[in-house]
């Protein structure tokens, strides 16, 4: 993987969870998340972005809830703590000052 795609792939993370700590709930599901991401400047598939919110599980960042054609993500308190950049994940950009 080339230098700028593993950067946009780290600011993608970012980016998903400082949605949900915008969202009620800090719930969204993926296709919200999808249509979010492109106001963003981050044109996703849904499967990409599907692919994204598994890894961010994996890191405890959030959790998912499969409901037929869409997942739900939930995030954690940890995934709150990396949005804000108390805590630092490998894989995921740092937040900026």
């Amino acid at each position: 993987m080339s230098q700028y795609a593993e950067y946009l792939r780290q600011d993608i993370r970012l980016v998903i969870l400082r949605l949900l700590v915008e969202m009620t709930a800090y719930r969204a599901n993926s296709s919200v998340l999808t249509m979010a991401l492109d106001s963003y400047g981050h044109t996703l598939s849904r499967d990409q972005v599907k692919t994204e919110l598994s890894w961010l599980a994996e890191q405890s960042a959030l959790t998912l809830e499969d409901v037929g054609p869409v997942l739900v993500a939930t995030l954690t308190e940890r995934g709150q703590d990396i949005a804000a950049g108390r805590a630092r994940v490998p894989g995921i950009k740092r937040p900026g000052a």
